[in-house]
């Protein structure tokens, strides 16, 4: 299965105790459907874990991970992403996107003039927020993800139409 095929849900933050049990970090909306989607898969693949999740931690969940059994174990997955087949996912509705279909796509304004390229979605507590990659520009470009400064979205031609507010121009 290509990498395309998968989304990132979550990452391990660290050992939880002495026992095998991780910190695990949910990307999810709701951060115990991690354990739902059945399987997940280290980036490269080439493990897959069942996840039980075992108590609310600081800044996350504790769980039990499939073949992990001591603190080395879980010490040595510290930084690892945990991927699930996208078909295990959700359909979303047509206003709603995952961020991992948003990263890479091209940039407009309503003029069509390029404005850039999304490199990542961010969310500081106020919202989610593109962080748009533009040519000739020191910084990075961060525009609210909201329907007046975004007000289109399309995936299948792999593009974006935005409307920055004059302050971020």
């Amino acid at each position: 299965m290509s990498q395309s095929d998968r989304v990132c849900v979550g990452a391990i933050a660290g050992a939880f105790g002495v026992q095998g049990e991780v910190r695990l970090k949910s990307f999810c909306t709701e951060p115990e459907d991690i354990a739902s989607y059945g399987p997940l898969y280290s980036e490269d693949g080439k493990r897959s874990f069942t996840i039980r999740l075992t108590r609310p931690v600081t800044g996350g969940l504790g769980a039990r991970l499939s073949g992990v059994t001591t603190k080395e174990d879980a010490d040595a997955l510290r930084g690892a992403t945990l991927w699930v087949d996208r078909e295990k996912l959700p359909s979303l509705p047509d206003d709603e996107f995952y961020h991992t279909d948003l990263i890479g796509l091209e940039v407009f304004d309503a003029g069509g003039a390029p404005i850039g390229r999304v490199r990542a979605v961010q969310n500081f507590g106020a919202g989610d927020i593109l962080e748009i990659f533009a040519p000739g520009r020191r910084t990075t470009l961060m525009l609210p993800f909201t329907r007046a400064v975004v007000p289109t979205v399309d995936l299948k031609a792999g593009r974006i139409i935005a409307d920055p507010p004059e302050d971020v121009e």
